[in-house]
Protein backbone atom coordinates (compact mmCIF):
# COMPACT_ATOMS: atom_id res chain seq x y z
CA UNK A 1 0.00 0.00 0.00
CA UNK A 2 2.58 2.34 0.89
CA UNK A 3 4.73 1.60 -2.55
CA UNK A 4 0.97 2.40 -4.25
CA UNK A 5 0.91 5.65 -1.87
CA UNK A 6 4.47 6.73 -2.38
CA UNK A 7 4.10 6.40 -6.63
CA UNK A 8 0.97 8.18 -6.80
CA UNK A 9 2.07 11.13 -5.61
CA UNK A 10 5.17 11.02 -7.92
CA UNK A 11 2.68 10.60 -10.72
CA UNK A 12 0.51 13.42 -8.97
CA UNK A 13 3.74 15.40 -8.58
CA UNK A 14 5.15 14.83 -12.41
CA UNK A 15 1.31 16.30 -13.45
CA UNK A 16 1.08 19.36 -11.49
CA UNK A 17 4.53 20.20 -12.89
CA UNK A 18 4.79 19.29 -16.39
CA UNK A 19 0.83 18.68 -16.83
CA UNK A 20 0.89 15.46 -19.38
CA UNK A 21 3.34 16.19 -21.57
CA UNK A 22 6.26 13.66 -21.78
CA UNK A 23 3.40 10.85 -20.79
CA UNK A 24 2.94 8.04 -22.60
CA UNK A 25 -1.01 7.08 -22.57
CA UNK A 26 -0.95 4.25 -20.18
CA UNK A 27 0.61 6.56 -17.95
CA UNK A 28 -2.64 8.86 -18.36
CA UNK A 29 -4.79 5.94 -18.35
CA UNK A 30 -2.99 5.17 -14.90
CA UNK A 31 -3.62 8.28 -13.26
CA UNK A 32 -7.21 9.00 -14.58
CA UNK A 33 -7.50 5.38 -12.74
CA UNK A 34 -6.27 6.50 -9.08
CA UNK A 35 -9.34 8.34 -8.70
CA UNK A 36 -11.71 5.42 -8.76
CA UNK A 37 -9.81 2.43 -8.11
CA UNK A 38 -8.38 3.67 -5.22
CA UNK A 39 -6.19 0.10 -3.53
CA UNK A 40 -4.78 -1.06 -6.32
CA UNK A 41 -1.98 -0.89 -8.88
CA UNK A 42 -3.59 1.13 -11.47
CA UNK A 43 -0.90 0.63 -14.10
CA UNK A 44 -1.44 -2.44 -14.48
CA UNK A 45 -4.98 -2.16 -14.86
CA UNK A 46 -4.18 0.34 -17.82
CA UNK A 47 -1.87 -1.68 -19.78
CA UNK A 48 -4.41 -4.63 -19.61
CA UNK A 49 -6.96 -1.63 -21.27
CA UNK A 50 -4.68 -0.63 -23.63
CA UNK A 51 -4.04 -4.48 -24.84
CA UNK A 52 -7.63 -5.03 -25.17
CA UNK A 53 -8.83 -2.05 -27.05
CA UNK A 54 -5.70 -0.65 -28.78
CA UNK A 55 -4.90 2.86 -27.47
CA UNK A 56 -6.43 5.44 -25.11
CA UNK A 57 -9.15 6.71 -27.36
CA UNK A 58 -10.27 3.45 -27.97
CA UNK A 59 -10.44 2.46 -23.94
CA UNK A 60 -12.08 5.88 -23.52
CA UNK A 61 -14.67 5.50 -26.45
CA UNK A 62 -15.44 1.50 -25.76
CA UNK A 63 -18.93 0.39 -24.29
CA UNK A 64 -19.54 -0.06 -20.58
CA UNK A 65 -20.11 -3.59 -20.70
CA UNK A 66 -16.98 -4.38 -22.53
CA UNK A 67 -14.47 -2.48 -20.08
CA UNK A 68 -16.12 -4.45 -17.43
CA UNK A 69 -14.58 -7.28 -18.51
CA UNK A 70 -10.94 -6.48 -18.51
CA UNK A 71 -9.16 -7.90 -15.33
CA UNK A 72 -9.18 -5.22 -12.34
CA UNK A 73 -12.30 -3.18 -14.23
CA UNK A 74 -15.67 -2.76 -12.37
CA UNK A 75 -18.79 -1.60 -13.22
CA UNK A 76 -17.91 1.72 -11.54
CA UNK A 77 -14.71 2.49 -13.38
CA UNK A 78 -16.18 1.42 -16.80
CA UNK A 79 -18.64 3.74 -16.11
CA UNK A 80 -16.60 6.22 -15.22
CA UNK A 81 -14.23 5.74 -18.03
CA UNK A 82 -17.35 5.72 -20.31
CA UNK A 83 -18.52 9.17 -18.62
CA UNK A 84 -15.24 10.82 -20.02
CA UNK A 85 -16.07 11.07 -23.76
CA UNK A 86 -19.91 12.23 -22.80
CA UNK A 87 -18.17 14.95 -20.50
CA UNK A 88 -15.48 16.02 -23.43
CA UNK A 89 -18.42 16.64 -25.72
CA UNK A 90 -20.34 18.96 -23.27
CA UNK A 91 -17.85 20.63 -22.34
CA UNK A 92 -16.41 21.45 -26.18
CA UNK A 93 -20.12 21.59 -26.98
CA UNK A 94 -20.74 24.36 -23.64
CA UNK A 95 -17.23 26.48 -24.67
CA UNK A 96 -18.34 26.41 -28.24
CA UNK A 97 -21.24 28.79 -27.14
CA UNK A 98 -18.51 31.81 -26.39
CA UNK A 99 -18.05 31.72 -30.48
CA UNK A 100 -21.77 32.47 -31.75
CA UNK A 101 -20.75 34.30 -35.46
CA UNK A 102 -20.12 31.15 -37.82
CA UNK A 103 -19.62 33.15 -41.23
CA UNK A 104 -17.64 30.39 -42.90
CA UNK A 105 -17.97 26.83 -43.45
CA UNK A 106 -14.79 25.52 -41.67
CA UNK A 107 -15.94 27.97 -38.53
CA UNK A 108 -19.26 25.75 -38.80
CA UNK A 109 -17.56 22.41 -39.10
CA UNK A 110 -15.43 23.30 -36.21
CA UNK A 111 -18.54 24.59 -33.98
CA UNK A 112 -20.51 21.00 -35.24
CA UNK A 113 -17.55 18.75 -34.40
CA UNK A 114 -17.60 18.43 -30.79
CA UNK A 115 -21.30 17.20 -31.14
CA UNK A 116 -20.11 14.23 -32.34
CA UNK A 117 -17.49 13.30 -29.64
CA UNK A 118 -18.04 9.55 -28.35
CA UNK A 119 -21.08 9.32 -30.68
CA UNK A 120 -21.27 5.25 -31.54
CA UNK A 121 -24.76 5.32 -33.67
CA UNK A 122 -25.11 7.96 -36.75
CA UNK A 123 -26.58 11.03 -35.24
CA UNK A 124 -27.83 14.47 -37.01
CA UNK A 125 -28.06 17.90 -35.83
CA UNK A 126 -29.31 21.56 -37.56
CA UNK A 127 -27.45 24.43 -36.48
CA UNK A 128 -29.62 27.01 -37.20
CA UNK A 129 -28.13 30.83 -37.99
CA UNK A 130 -30.38 34.11 -38.53
CA UNK A 131 -29.07 36.50 -41.69
CA UNK A 132 -25.74 37.96 -39.36
CA UNK A 133 -24.76 34.14 -38.94
CA UNK A 134 -25.15 34.31 -35.66
CA UNK A 135 -26.06 30.90 -33.94
CA UNK A 136 -29.83 30.57 -32.74
CA UNK A 137 -29.57 26.96 -31.76
CA UNK A 138 -28.01 23.77 -32.34
CA UNK A 139 -30.65 20.74 -31.70
CA UNK A 140 -30.04 17.41 -32.46
CA UNK A 141 -32.50 16.06 -34.89
CA UNK A 142 -32.17 11.67 -35.33
CA UNK A 143 -30.59 9.12 -33.59
CA UNK A 144 -30.21 5.93 -35.27
CA UNK A 145 -28.41 2.85 -35.29
CA UNK A 146 -24.96 1.82 -35.39
CA UNK A 147 -25.15 2.67 -39.39
CA UNK A 148 -27.90 4.94 -39.93
CA UNK A 149 -30.31 7.24 -38.98
CA UNK A 150 -33.38 8.61 -40.57
CA UNK A 151 -34.38 12.40 -41.07
CA UNK A 152 -37.45 13.85 -40.84
CA UNK A 153 -37.46 16.60 -43.79
CA UNK A 154 -40.91 18.29 -41.59
CA UNK A 155 -39.09 18.13 -38.47
CA UNK A 156 -36.03 20.22 -39.78
CA UNK A 157 -38.80 22.57 -41.25
CA UNK A 158 -40.60 23.03 -38.23
CA UNK A 159 -37.47 23.34 -36.37
CA UNK A 160 -35.98 26.33 -38.83
CA UNK A 161 -39.11 27.74 -38.67
CA UNK A 162 -39.79 27.84 -34.53
CA UNK A 163 -36.45 29.19 -34.58
CA UNK A 164 -36.69 31.65 -37.48
CA UNK A 165 -33.97 30.68 -39.06
CA UNK A 166 -32.49 32.77 -42.09
CA UNK A 167 -30.05 29.29 -43.01
CA UNK A 168 -29.22 26.31 -41.65
CA UNK A 169 -26.63 23.91 -41.43
CA UNK A 170 -26.91 20.13 -40.93
CA UNK A 171 -24.17 17.75 -39.82
CA UNK A 172 -24.37 13.66 -39.26
CA UNK A 173 -21.41 11.14 -38.66
CA UNK A 174 -20.45 8.16 -39.77
CA UNK A 175 -19.04 6.04 -36.87
CA UNK A 176 -17.75 3.42 -38.63
CA UNK A 177 -16.94 4.19 -41.52
CA UNK A 178 -15.35 7.43 -43.75
CA UNK A 179 -16.10 11.07 -43.32
CA UNK A 180 -17.49 10.87 -47.39
CA UNK A 181 -21.24 11.53 -48.62
CA UNK A 182 -23.53 8.79 -49.59
CA UNK A 183 -24.80 8.86 -52.37
CA UNK A 184 -28.06 8.71 -50.23
CA UNK A 185 -27.13 11.47 -47.78
CA UNK A 186 -26.46 13.67 -51.22
CA UNK A 187 -30.36 12.55 -51.85
CA UNK A 188 -31.51 13.40 -49.00
CA UNK A 189 -29.55 16.95 -48.46
CA UNK A 190 -31.21 17.85 -52.36
CA UNK A 191 -34.90 16.70 -50.99
CA UNK A 192 -33.97 18.90 -48.03
CA UNK A 193 -32.52 22.05 -49.36
CA UNK A 194 -35.71 22.04 -51.82
CA UNK A 195 -38.32 21.68 -48.90
CA UNK A 196 -36.49 24.38 -46.95
CA UNK A 197 -36.75 27.02 -50.08
CA UNK A 198 -40.45 26.53 -50.11
CA UNK A 199 -40.18 28.41 -46.48
CA UNK A 200 -37.46 30.78 -47.58
CA UNK A 201 -34.88 29.07 -45.25
CA UNK A 202 -31.57 28.34 -47.19
CA UNK A 203 -29.67 25.12 -46.39
CA UNK A 204 -25.90 26.13 -46.38
CA UNK A 205 -24.47 23.29 -46.44
CA UNK A 206 -24.16 19.34 -45.38
CA UNK A 207 -21.36 18.26 -43.04
CA UNK A 208 -20.17 14.24 -42.73
CA UNK A 209 -17.90 13.44 -39.20
CA UNK A 210 -16.19 10.49 -38.77
CA UNK A 211 -12.93 10.12 -36.48
CA UNK A 212 -12.40 13.50 -35.53
CA UNK A 213 -12.87 14.95 -39.02
CA UNK A 214 -15.07 16.69 -41.23
CA UNK A 215 -16.34 16.88 -45.03
CA UNK A 216 -18.24 19.48 -46.18
CA UNK A 217 -20.59 19.16 -49.12
CA UNK A 218 -20.19 22.22 -50.56
CA UNK A 219 -16.75 22.46 -50.59
CA UNK A 220 -16.02 19.02 -51.85
CA UNK A 221 -18.90 20.04 -54.42
CA UNK A 222 -21.38 17.47 -54.26
CA UNK A 223 -24.28 20.12 -53.22
CA UNK A 224 -24.57 23.81 -54.69
CA UNK A 225 -26.77 25.65 -51.83
CA UNK A 226 -26.92 28.72 -54.93
CA UNK A 227 -28.44 26.13 -57.37
CA UNK A 228 -31.70 27.50 -59.15
CA UNK A 229 -35.02 26.10 -57.21
CA UNK A 230 -35.60 24.07 -60.65
CA UNK A 231 -32.47 22.16 -60.53
CA UNK A 232 -33.81 20.13 -58.01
Amino acid sequence: MQIHKEHRARVRSRFLQDGLDGFDEHQVLEMLLFYCIPRRDTNIIAHNLINRFGSLAQVIDAPVKELAKVDGVGEGTAVFISFLSQFDRYYNTNKNQEFQILNTIEDCGNYLLPYFNGRHKETVYMLCLDAKCKVLSCRLIEEGNVNSAGISIRKIVDMALTENATSVVLAHNHPSGLAVPSDEDIDTTVKIAKALRFVDVVLTDHIVVADGEFVSMVLSKYYNPNDSFNDF
